[in-house]
């Protein structure tokens, strides 16, 4: 699994134009798949989501996470994490999972740091054509790989 998280002040979710989800003064996760993901990839990385200190403490210094801040997150489904460029101008997604791995498995991530969050978690639609409106604080983007465990 791959992921992008953006510390933001909002981000919404619209799909054919119509406000689909939001979150404010928390964290957008654009979440890519692919197929050698486990279950245990899931429980790596959604405590590392939750646990990232990557909000300002009362000092102004990025020492808080997530729970911290009583902030939201928003989960997204993103294939285009795992594009590779090695070869011409057209990415090739060959390393993404299709949907019928995919989509039980965003599910299930999804679940899980719901479960572990201990509070509802935003998202986009699978599949889904979606427009997203964000705005980045700081800007703080981390990019996460669950086989690198970085």
């Amino acid at each position: 699994m791959r992921v992008v998280i953006q510390r933001c002040k909002y981000a919404k979710v619209s799909i054919n134009n119509v406000e689909f989800s939001s979150v404010k003064n928390g964290m957008l996760v654009l979440l890519a798949i692919e197929d050698t993901d486990t279950q245990d990839d899931i429980n790596w990385l959604t405590k590392k989501i939750i646990a990232l200190r990557i909000f300002d403490d009362e000092n102004g210094i990025m020492n808080s996470d997530i729970r911290q801040i009583n902030g939201d997150i928003m989960v997204v489904s993103q294939f285009t994490l795992f594009a590779s460029t090695k070869k011409g101008n057209r990415p090739s997604y060959l390393r993404s999972s299709k949907t019928d791995f995919a989509l039980p498995m965003y599910e299930s991530f999804v679940r899980t740091l719901e479960d572990a969050f201990q509070k509802r978690i935003y998202t986009g639609q699978f599949g889904a054509d979606m427009q997203i409106e964000l705005c980045n604080d700081g800007p703080v983007t981390i990019i996460i790989d669950t086989k690198l465990k970085e």
